[in-house]
């Protein structure tokens, strides 16, 4: 037996590598259809060279269109049909990438779009042929490329382009067809009517892909609850749902000196090297509690969302436990971003500018007027409102008259911003009834911070300008309190912070590099939630999940999607298979921390102020926006892949700091594999639990042959096998 299991492990490894080199539909009740129609560029009517012309609009009347080359610089018309536009969707809606006969691949800007006249089932899509990145000026050689249009996460056929010359080395992609404009000439039946709010009951891919970007992983029992009452009501649940969990509260850590020696207050009271002095240091002064309770609620916790956006939150608006010593204080901060997840934006901001934490953080609980600190008042602009460029509201840069971008503010503003966080520091007046959480000896980080006017700058003070300016300066003499609303109501009302914070927001909940009309229907939404109200959190959060772009069964465009950041593919792969504790009697006792710190991401412990990744980081060699790579290096995915491994053919064992342990239970997968010796029904599971039956043909046939390398009648490493495989691959690992 011992030969024979060495045997497999070998025709698993090989299977394993060949692996990384490279719609079980279920109806119910009637709801519109999540899914938009994929997009279909013409061609000419014989080849897949795209119908071009570079003046004017295709019109039943006119049809010289030109079907030749073009030079760099020059505007030109494609033609696209098989879209349902909603009411003020345009042209900042579709992007158009190219790729030349090297591989490389551009995105050309998408400037117009117009319907064309007598056929306005027709789109003409009017694109400069210059690579919007900037990641080349001039091509390597001239000669034919491929385009293809993406619209709502999906793409289109592949045309070919003539740039500067027809014809060269490009390699025509198989299974191309024509498209021509005879096919499209007669208006297609009407399609039901386009809505902002694409759900649905019936839809199961759309249902599992709604579940990865509103919670922290799918079950089998929220997938069907969800199919009864469909997305809105669900999101209506969560919005009232008590947090966190009943039966899973935040740790009740009392606060601590911030000497961990001290005798009384600290860890001094248990003998050095003692088993109870390393116990009281771990629970006290590093995050391990919070993390094992973090990921407690994420695994069983009942308020999915806010759970999810807190954490989104907590990696826009960042406090490390590396500064910030005690769990206590972590705990503090994070009820502060829980209270507001589904509150107003405004309240947000005044509410972590208040907690000891961010104070200590960013250093506003130790800048005087005397002495000012610029950290807080830099980061606020920068970081959690507005950025460092004027937008537009899709998110898409404001440029000057010279093509280049305009700033939002300069070092003048921020040294007047920094006179306005003077004077506040922590609450340690015992006798202050604003200051209930004072223990003596130690330092109060769970009161927000109180003024101390005579340590506030009462100087006047000049701040952000823009059209319609709310506070655009503060008088002298003022009292810090007042300095301090009027400022955020300045940062707030300013026309930045609406697309600013919704492209954070959807970076974080569904894709990574959305197109400027998703990040302007969300701003929308966020400047006035349709009741007059401007940063309702609730409102944005719906928006962003509902949203035509976020919603469909199956998003082809390459580009779509975020890879999973660690945390959260940690527990979308836990949760699919009951989680339970190592021994399978109970639950995971959360300690995960630690392998998510090997794929680059240590929760609570953010490397700076810039969060784990910065939410520009573009891959390098590329043209992609796609934070979460900011931490894939070759050693954390390689912990990925040692991750999956451990939870597959083994668990997270009880031990030193374990109290439980954590496994999964493949009950189902094996009853699958007991009944079909063929392999099939376990890799399609596998297929509609973990990738919503998006999984390539090439990769199933990967993934099957190496199944089949194991006997039929060895079920368990059939099972685990099958599971490593797939949450093991490039094609799950990425969120689509």
């Amino acid at each position: 037996m011992k030969n024979q299991k060495t045997y497999f492990e070998c025709q698993i490894l090989c299977a394993v590598l060949s692996v990384f080199l490279l719609n079980i539909s279920i109806f119910g009740q009637s709801d519109p259809n999540p899914n938009s129609p994929t997009p279909i560029l013409i061609s000419e009517p014989d080849s897949i060279r795209a119908l071009t012309d570079s003046g004017g609009v295709l019109n039943k009347n006119s049809r010289q269109l030109q079907s030749k080359a073009f030079g760099l610089n020059q505007k030109i018309n494609l033609y696209v049909t098989n879209v349902d536009l909603m009411t003020g969707e345009g042209a900042n809606a579709f992007r158009v990438y190219a790729e030349d006969a090297s591989g490389r691949k551009y995105r050309f800007p998408v400037i117009d779009l117009q319907p064309v006249n007598g056929q306005e089932w027709i789109y003409a899509v009017t694109i400069l042929i210059k690579d919007e990145i900037g990641f080349w000026e001039q091509p390597a050689e001239n000669g034919d490329i491929l385009l293809r249009l993406t619209w709502r996460g999906l793409v289109s056929n592949p045309v070919k382009l003539g740039l500067g010359r027809t014809g060269g080395s490009l390699k025509e992609e198989a299974g191309a067809m024509p498209t021509p404009l005879k096919n499209f000439a007669k208006k297609p039946e009407d399609a039901e009517p386009p809505t902002a709010e694409f759900v649905g009951y019936r839809y199961s891919g759309d249902r599992i892909r709604f579940l990865e970007q509103a919670t922290f992983g799918p079950t089998t029992a929220l997938d069907q609850r969800i199919r009864r009452i469909g997305l809105r009501t669900w999101l209506a649940e969560q919005f009232e749902a008590q947090y966190p969990s009943v039966a899973n509260p935040y740790p009740d850590l009392p606060l601590k000196s911030n000497d961990t020696n001290n005798a009384t207050l600290g860890c001094g009271m248990f003998a050095s090297g003692s088993p109870e002095r390393r116990i009281c240091n771990r629970d006290f002064y590093s995050q391990y509690l919070v993390q094992n309770w973090f990921f407690k609620e994420a695994f069983y916790g009942e308020p999915q969302l806010k759970h999810r956006v807190a954490w989104a939150l907590s990696q826009v608006w960042v406090v490390s436990g590396v500064d910030t010593q005690q769990a206590s204080h972590i705990i503090a901060y994070h009820k502060v971003l829980s209270n507001n997840a589904f509150g107003n934006y405004r309240d947000l901001m005044e509410e972590v500018t208040l907690n000891p934490a961010m104070g200590n953080y960013l250093d506003m609980a130790r800048s005087t007027r005397n002495s000012p600190n610029e950290n807080f008042a830099r980061e606020i602009l920068q970081l959690f409102s507005i950025g460092l460029f004027m937008l537009n509201q899709d998110g898409t840069l404001q440029l000057d008259g010279n093509n280049q971008p305009i700033p939002t503010y300069d070092q003048s503003t921020v040294n007047n911003f920094t006179k306005v966080f003077t004077g506040w520091s922590f609450c340690n007046n015992g006798t202050n009834p604003a200051c209930p959480s004072v223990i003596a000896g130690t330092v109060n980080y769970k009161d927000p911070m109180l003024l101390n006017q005579n340590n506030h700058d009462i100087t006047a003070k000049t701040l952000l300008s823009y059209p319609n300016t709310v506070n655009p300066t503060l008088p002298a003499n003022q009292n810090g309190t007042t300095d301090l609303n009027q400022a955020l109501d300045n940062i707030f009302y300013h026309p930045n912070v609406a697309p600013f914070v919704s492209r954070l927001l959807i970076q974080h909940l569904v894709t990574s590099d959305p197109t400027p009309a998703y990040i302007g229907r969300v701003a929308a939404v966020f400047n006035n939630n349709g009741f007059g109200v401007r940063g309702d959190m609730k409102a944005v959060t719906k928006a962003i999940l509902l949203d035509p772009e976020a919603r469909g069964n199956v998003k082809t465009d390459p580009n779509y999607g975020k890879l999973r950041e660690p945390v959260q593919f940690m527990t979308n792969i836990l949760r699919h298979f009951r989680v339970v504790s190592a021994d399978g009697t109970g639950q995971s006792d959360g300690v995960l921390a630690d392998e998510s710190k090997k794929m680059g991401q240590n929760p609570f412990y953010s490397i700076s102020v810039f969060n784990y990744y910065s939410p520009g980081y573009i891959i390098p060699g590329t043209t992609y926006n796609a934070p979460e790579f900011g931490v894939m290096t070759t050693s954390t995915s390689i912990s990925r892949a040692n991750f999956i491994n451990k939870i597959a053919f083994d668990k997270i064992s009880v031990g030193h700091d374990i109290p439980s342990g954590t496994s999964i239970d493949l009950t189902e997968l094996r009853q699958l594999a007991q009944a079909d010796p063929t392999g099939g029904q376990l890799v399609n599971e596998l297929n509609r639990k973990l990738m919503h039956n998006t999984m390539s043909p090439q990769m199933r046939s990967r993934v099957l042959s190496a199944v089949l390398t194991v006997p039929s009648f060895a079920v368990d490493l059939r099972v685990r096998t099958a599971f490593f495989l797939v949450a093991g691959s490039s094609q799950y690992q990425i969120q689509r």
